[in-house]
C-alpha cells in the first residue's frame, strides 16, 4: 500500500478552486504544529494530541524524501496560506485505511473542502489497494457525524470512553466516539457470518445494523 504523490492526490482528491495539498516534509512540521495549536487547542488531550507535538511527526509520520511510515499527513493551502490538514493511517495487513484527522482553519470552515477531502479519501484508499476505510466521530457536535453519513459511511456503533478530552480547564474525562466505516470492495468479496455462530445479542445487533 504505497502512499500517493501530491500529483496523484490532486487527481484523486480534487479540492475547490484555490485550495491545494502539498508534500509534508521536515520543514512543514513547525508551521503545522503552530497552526493546529491555534485552530484546535482541544486536541491537547487524547488520541490526536500527538499532532501538537513535533516528535510525533519525526518518529511516526511519513516525511517526504525521508521515511515511509504508516501515518500520512497532507497540509492544505489556500493561496499559499496554510488553512488545514488531512491525515490517515494505513493498516497493510488488513488492507485498511483509518481516517485519523481532518482540521480546517476557523475562517475556512463552511468552504466545503472537508467534504471533498472525506470523499477523496476513498479514492486514495482504492488507489492504494485498500478494501476498507473507517473513521471515528466525536459526539461533542454533529458535524463530523453528518459529514460521514452524507458520504455513505455506515454507523457501526460506539466506542465507550475510547478517547480523552479536556471538558473544562484541567478536567479530563473519557468520551464516547461513533464508529463509521465503508467497504471499498463489492459485496461478493464479503463473507457474511452464519447465524448459528452468533449469540442472540450479537445477531440482534447485526440484524439492526445490516438489515439491508
Amino acid at each position: 500500500m504505497k502512499w500517493p504523490t501530491v500529483e496523484e492526490l490532486t487527481m484523486l482528491m480534487p479540492l475547490p478552486d484555490g485550495y491545494r495539498m502539498e508534500r509534508f516534509d521536515r520543514a512543514s512540521i513547525g508551521p503545522l504544529v503552530a497552526a493546529l495549536k491555534e485552530w484546535s487547542p482541544h486536541l491537547s488531550a487524547g488520541v490526536s494530541s500527538g499532532y501538537l507535538r513535533e516528535d510525533f511527526y519525526q518518529t511516526k509520520v511519513c516525511l517526504y524524501g525521508e521515511s515511509d511510515r504508516d501515518i500520512f499527513v497532507a497540509p492544505i493551502y489556500f493561496n499559499d496560506i496554510l488553512v488545514g490538514m488531512w491525515s490517515v493511517e494505513r493498516e497493510e495487513d488488513s488492507l485498511a485505511i483509518y481516517g485519523r484527522l481532518i482540521v480546517v482553519a476557523p475562517e475556512h470552515r463552511g468552504s466545503g473542502f472537508a467534504i471533498h477531502v472525506s470523499a477523496g479519501s476513498e479514492n486514495v484508499g482504492r488507489s492504494m489497494g485498500a478494501e476498507f476505510i473507517y473513521a471515528l466521530a466525536t459526539l461533542k457536535s454533529i458535524h463530523a457525524q453528518r459529514a460521514l453519513e452524507r458520504a455513505g459511511y455506515r454507523l457501526l456503533g460506539f466506542f465507550p470512553g475510547f478517547d480523552r478530552e479536556e471538558i473544562s480547564p484541567g478536567v479530563f474525562k473519557r468520551v464516547y466516539q461513533a464508529v463509521y466505516a465503508k467497504l471499498l470492495v463489492p459485496d461478493d468479496h464479503i463473507l457474511r457470518p452464519a447465524a448459528k455462530n452468533m449469540t442472540p445479542r450479537s445477531k440482534m445487533i447485526f440484524d439492526l445494523l445490516f438489515s439491508d
